[in-house]
């Protein structure tokens, strides 16, 4: 064999094998979400047997107490004058008091928050003891401290603690859907439905993809197996005597300032514990959109994959390590667990496929300069390649279908597009996710690491 020709074989192996390893796991994958699917069907087609369920507002909901709405902010003084303005005018609810968590060497997000509080009492700035960052956790741990210590002063505890972010666009009826729900749940999440970026149909836009289907479909199947529900940080509500709890069990804070991604460990714990938790999805009006958070996600290629670095760090890494697996026998629970995992799992998957694809294509023109035929292969080959292209195209379409019904048939035409964004936008975020992780294995101290936040010029609007 000619040297040409030995090159040319080795580029034929190299194909030939990343092209398996691909396919093989990109069916796994795919058979893994096909049954998301179906069981998400299932669930429709029990409820379409059942016949329509009687539509279910809150408008005039009773207030059965206060609820204290926690926001952590670090370096957020371009947002949170406006945020916690617009949240002002738009809670319908009696009776609710913002914290806002900050720290004392971010005095520009201090003066912000003052602005506000000093004309409003429901406004609650609390000044944490360390400079920043730390954690999401440990400033959230401030708050609770704050609250604990207004529940001694006015003599009588909250119904519950709610999350928000500092750029969050809050909807007018969403504290009503807390107290409407935690009656009967120790917890609630509503959907968070990301805005429009006009400037990023690809970046930003993939977060409408990621959203609508996640929450579109996903949390209901988590829902329907009775799997532990995580928290998505936001639009999110506890009961005071099961956040109360937590805090017991955790030596007096109830939120890990160890970890990365405290709100879904946090959603976790409360099935632990055995609280219920519950995905509301309940409409504004009868036959309207849900009562949803709404926020601008990151438009830019560098600030997504440094957030989704964030998730995987949290979700797949270090919270393997920390969460575990549920309890014995809970299939749907370990099942949606390993899905949580699976972005970190898929990367060399994805890096994989690439690889192929070079290759293949390297090994094309090497046969066309060299005029020598091209490899065959086994029938089956071809037949695990049609299937995993039909289990792709099913999954663009489904993803198209919730992305349709959340922001209608002209985002939808993105979802191809975006996927592929998606992806890329994975495979830099891992990089920088595992070196996060063996950082945090060698001892490095977890921080913060935040990206920019954008409100809405015109909240009205942006709701629409």
């Amino acid at each position: 064999m000619g040297a040409a020709a030995f090159i040319i074989a080795g580029i034929d192996a190299v194909a030939r094998e990343a092209m398996l390893f691909a396919a093989i796991w990109f069916l796994i994958g795919g058979l893994d979400d096909a049954m998301v699917d179906l069981v998400y069907g299932w669930r429709r087609l029990r409820i379409w047997w059942a016949g329509p369920p009687e539509q279910e507002t809150v408008t005039d909901a009773a207030a059965p107490g206060r609820i204290a709405v926690f926001v952590a902010a670090w370096d957020e003084s371009d947002v949170i004058g406006d945020m916690l303005r617009t949240a002002l005018a738009r809670f319908d609810y009696p009776d609710y008091r913002i914290y806002i968590g900050t720290y004392p060497n971010d005095r520009a997000t201090i003066d912000a928050v003052a602005g506000v509080a000093e004309h409003d009492r429901r406004i609650r700035l609390v000044i944490g003891p360390k400079p920043g960052p730390t954690t999401k956790a440990d400033c959230l741990n401030a708050l609770w401290r704050a609250l604990l210590r207004d529940e001694i002063r006015d003599g009588s505890k909250v119904l519950a603690v709610a999350l928000h972010d500092a750029e969050d666009l809050v909807h007018p009826l969403e504290l009503r859907v807390f107290a409407h729900e935690l009656m009967r749940h120790e917890a609630v999440q509503l959907p968070v439905v990301p805005l429009r970026s006009a400037g990023s149909p690809l970046v930003s836009g993939h977060y409408l993809d990621e959203f609508a289907e996640a929450h579109g479909k996903q949390m209901l199947v988590r829902q329907t197996l009775r799997a532990g529900l995580p928290f998505a940080g936001v639009g999110c509500a506890i009961r005071r005597d099961m956040i109360g709890r937590i805090a017991e069990a955790r030596g007096g804070a109830p939120f890990d300032k160890d970890s990365l991604t405290e709100d879904y460990e946090l959603g976790l714990t409360v099935s632990a514990m055995g609280g219920r938790t519950v995905f509301a999805r309940i409409s504004e009006t009868a036959g309207g959109p849900p009562v949803a958070v709404r926020a601008y996600f990151p438009h830019e290629f560098k600030a997504a994959s440094k957030q989704k670095a964030r998730w995987m760090t949290g979700i797949a890494l270090a919270g393997w390590d920390r969460t575990g697996w549920g309890r014995a026998g809970a299939f749907g629970d370990h099942w949606m667990r390993m899905r949580d995992r699976r972005a970190i799992l898929e990367i060399p998957v994805l890096a994989t496929a690439y690889l192929a694809l070079v290759m293949w294509v390297t090994s094309l023109g090497a046969h066309l300069i060299a005029n020598s035929p091209t490899p065959d292969y086994p029938a089956w080959i071809g037949w695990l390649l049609i299937v995993n292209f039909a289990l792709l195209g099913w999954r663009i379409a489904v993803r198209a279908l919730f992305v349709a019904r959340a922001y209608g048939w002209r985002e939808a035409c993105w979802a191809p597009a975006r996927l592929a964004v998606g992806n890329a936008i994975a495979l830099a975020a891992a990089r920088r996710a595992i070196f996060a992780y063996v950082r945090m294995l060698g001892g490095s101290v977890p921080k913060w690491d935040k990206t920019a936040h954008h409100f809405p010029d015109d909240p009205e609007r942006a709701a629409a």
